[in-house]
């Protein structure tokens, strides 16, 4: 197997490291939640001048055509760079590239274009408190009325929705259809009257998070994507999407030079020869090697055409172990003596959600042994 760069890929690779050399700033310490997002949109319209967003989307939307080769080029090389990464994640990452597949021309004319630029800021209406994993257990309704259909129902976990403009949220529009049937996919005003949102505080102290009530609110016809009971199908590209390949590329990046780091404070402590130090720091690193072979793996499928399918459970899995056990040996280099709170003690909490978000490890693992095992159900 050839793992190296061809000279074009090289000269991309180069091209975003003097784009950045020029063009990168590091964020201030934020006093708030607000001030991080209006700072983010300032960032984010600047890439998107230079056309650093939307690489993959096509040339007419913004985009660059790019291959999935280049664009984890890109995320590695803008992880190295410890960039700030894009405040509208769900808009790039979830609702443009669904509209793409999905959307009519009215749709994508209306919206793409302020997706790249963080204009518009978009959140994801899908977890209900009863419905996560199993989504399809969703139970917010949409009833037909003059001019559209009127949602009423409650989502959580929703990420930057007190900033949103706009949100993609299923909801059931039949139901006496089999539950993955019944749903359709639309496209809510967050400004709308009858939401209300509530912000969750993260074990953090952020609060990223949201509850959202919908009371009654009135989605306009044309904020229907992909067909009246489609939604489910539509719904299968959002998530392909968010447990797809650009995040592990990025995070394998960000941990290599978390790991690095690490590694030289260690060093700095004297701690290299402490049996457990360099047992988790080394394992650290091995389960990093495992996850860089996966992202190989899926680089190459992407390369020939082939989805990722049920193996991107393998990489989320891969990178939930990492993510963890970086974080817990960080804690041990750092020590008991170390401030309460600091880049490393953040870590370590923000990890204890990688085996819930995007999917839990026990639903990942369950994929892994029906659709590539072959185990029984």
């Amino acid at each position: 197997m050839d793992l190296s760069w061809t000279p074009e890929e090289a000269a991309f690779a180069a091209e975003i490291r003097d784009w950045l050399a020029d063009n990168l700033e590091r964020p201030p310490d934020f006093a708030a939640f607000d001030e991080e997002v209006e700072w983010g949109r300032r960032w984010q319209a600047r890439l998107a001048a230079g056309r650093w967003v939307g690489l993959s989307w096509p040339t007419e939307y913004g985009g660059r055509g790019a291959s999935p080769l280049r664009v984890a080029i890109f995320n590695s090389e803008y992880a190295r760079a410890r960039a700030p990464q894009p405040i509208n994640r769900v808009g790039l990452n979830l609702a443009g590239p669904t509209l793409l597949a999905h959307g009519t021309r009215e749709q994508k004319d209306r919206w793409l274009s302020k997706i790249l630029t963080a204009a518009e800021i978009w959140c994801q209406l899908f977890s209900e408190p009863d419905a996560g994993s199993d989504l399809a257990s969703l139970t917010t309704r949409a009833a037909p009325v003059e001019g559209g259909w009127s949602l009423s129902g409650q989502k959580v976990w929703t990420s930057y929705a007190r900033h949103a403009r706009w949100g993609i949220c299923l909801a059931r529009t039949d139901a006496e259809a089999p539950k993955h049937r019944g749903i359709s996919y639309f496209v809510v005003d967050m400004t709308a009257p009858g939401i209300e949102v509530r912000p969750l505080v993260q074990i953090t102290g952020e609060a990223e998070f949201n509850e959202v009530f919908l009371d009654e609110v009135l989605v306009p016809t044309g904020h229907l994507v992909g067909g009246l009971h489609q939604g489910w199908a539509v719904a299968n590209t959002t998530l392909a999407h968010e447990r797809g390949a650009n995040f592990p590329f990025k995070e394998q990046v960000v941990h290599e030079v978390y790991l690095a780091e690490l590694w030289a404070e260690a060093a700095e402590r004297g701690l290299l020869d402490d049996p457990q130090v360099a047992d988790r720091l080394t394992q650290a690193w091995v389960e990093l090697s495992v996850l860089r072979l996966h992202n190989w793996r899926t680089l190459s499928r992407l390369a020939h055409g082939i989805d990722p399918g049920p193996e991107s459970s393998w990489v989320k899995l891969a990178w939930t172990d990492m993510t963890q056990h970086l974080s817990e040996a960080a804690l041990d280099v750092v020590g008991p003596a170390s401030p309460l709170w600091g880049k490393w003690q953040r870590q370590w909490l923000w990890s204890k959600a990688a085996s819930t978000a995007g999917g839990t490890s026990e639903i990942q693992r369950t994929i892994v042994g029906e659709r590539i095992l072959g185990l029984p159900r």
